[in-house]
């Protein structure tokens, strides 16, 4: 049987994961493909750990040029992460005419124009379906699957650690902090949550996506991006009275020439699809032209699944090499000479609908002026709620509206925020929901 060799540059846990995958689904996916994948040369800066699997000695190094430089290495996987010197090993790869497949979403995101061209240049192959939604086949589905349709949107929840915090915080009433040390006690979260929590990683993915989707270059710099550490037991409840779960939405839409694109926490109805991803389960809702509703759902992260959607980028690279062939599908669905940066709608231009909670003094005619500096910016109430009476103190006041313009309502967030009856700042959180 004919073999094509492998050569990994980081194992860690995903490197771990790959090898494990391979020695005990081997001969499976050898029988699929037709050749057996044969990992020549692991490359890591600690080869002394036990990883907990058998692998021989003589395949590992701490040089990645053992595997760089090898003439005999089809297939280079990238499984370090970071930037560098993960980029510079990548470009070296396909410069020598090797094969990449990479799991790092946030090199990708910033440095894909670099890495892609290059592979288009040199005439070999590039896969990174694990850089975003782990085992979930986004990028497949993305630049195959609705090849023929306009993405009209994208909705996802993107990051296990986020959904996983809120999912708990909803089903439990805990305030984040508590949930986020339980996520950290788990191995959720990292001991440095700020990557999940901020959204920083969702970002990340929302900008390779975005240049899958839209066939063109996006600026990460450009994305508006809000995470969840703002998010309060109040909020929970409040979004529950209204018919809503808060989740950590990245959102993308076509609007004629430009595309609405930001990721924040946001309230959708329960009946929505997404609403009920919970734990650390990623989901994608696609709207194509053609195809309409596509939902995919799955791991989103963690070893095994994401080793898995490593080997099915490494399998269609194999299948490409043993017929001889490379370039069959353009590392971002269009031809790279076509690529244009893409048009973002101003995120003060964007239209939803929004919920807000105020802290207000319990006196007459609190309400009227909130309402009333509303209405002066064209912001149109839709529901208020009012709980419990402070005689002189402050109550939480909550307004849902009808859809606004994001400009409008930050400038009326300004005012509301200065006046003498409300006591610190205005929480806000976008609302998507079709029926209001």
């Amino acid at each position: 049987m004919k073999k094509i060799s492998l050569g990994l540059i980081g194992f860690g846990t995903i490197g771990t994961g790959l090898v494990k995958l391979l020695q005990e689904n081997g001969e499976l996916i050898a029988g699929r493909l037709g050749a057996k994948i044969d990992v020549k040369r692991i490359a890591d800066i600690d080869i002394r750990r036990s990883r907990g699997i058998p692998v021989d000695a003589a395949l590992l190094t701490t040089d990645a040029g053992d595997i760089l430089n090898d003439p005999g290495i089809d297939i280079v996987v990238e499984l370090m992460g970071g930037y560098e010197p993960a980029r510079t090993f990548i470009l070296a790869a396909l410069s020598q005419g090797k094969h990449v497949v990479t799991a790092n979403k946030a090199l990708l995101a910033t440095h894909g124009d670099e890495i892609f061209q290059s592979a288009v240049r040199h005439g070999v192959n590039i896969g990174f379906e694990a850089s975003v939604g782990g085992t979930i086949p986004i990028i497949k589905t993305v630049k195959e699957s609705l090849i023929a349709n306009r993405i009209l949107s994208i909705s996802a929840i993107m990051n296990g650690t986020a959904n996983f915090i809120l999912t708990k915080m909803t089903d439990e009433g805990k305030a984040f902090a508590v949930v986020l040390k339980e996520a950290q006690a788990l191995g959720f979260a990292e001991a440095d949550p700020a990557y999940d929590v901020e959204g920083i990683d969702t970002a990340h993915k929302l900008a390779i996506l975005l240049s899958l989707a839209y066939g063109k270059k996006v600026r990460l710099e450009d994305l508006y991006r809000e995470g969840i550490t703002r998010i309060s037991e109040q909020d929970i409840e409040f979004a529950h009275e209204l018919g809503y779960r808060i989740k950590l939405l990245a959102i993308a839409i076509q609007r004629d020439q430009e595309v609405e694109a930001r990721l924040h926490p946001t309230m959708i109805p329960f009946d929505h699809l997404l609403a009920n991803v919970n734990g650390n389960f990623n989901a994608f809702h696609i709207i194509g032209d053609a195809a309409d509703s596509v939902f995919l759902y799955g791991q989103g992260a963690g070893m095994m699944p994401t080793a898995s959607a490593v080997v099915s980028d490494i399998v269609d690279i194999a299948r490409d090499v043993l017929k001889g062939i490379s370039g069959r599908i353009p590392p971002r669905v269009l031809h790279e000479e076509i690529i244009e940066d893409i048009r973002l709608l101003p995120f003060d231009q964007i239209r939803t609908n929004y919920y807000f909670r105020f802290s207000a003094v319990d006196r007459p005619g609190v309400l009227s002026r909130i309402s009333g500096i509303l209405g002066e910016n064209n912001i149109s109430i839709a529901a208020v709620i009012q709980k419990g009476r402070k005689q002189g103190g402050a109550v939480p006041v909550v307004m849902t509206t009808y859809k606004a313009r994001e400009l409008d309502v930050r400038r009326a967030m300004e005012d509301i925020d200065r006046l003498d009856v409300v006591m610190g700042k205005t929480m806000l959180i976008r609302i998507e929901d079709d029926k209001l």
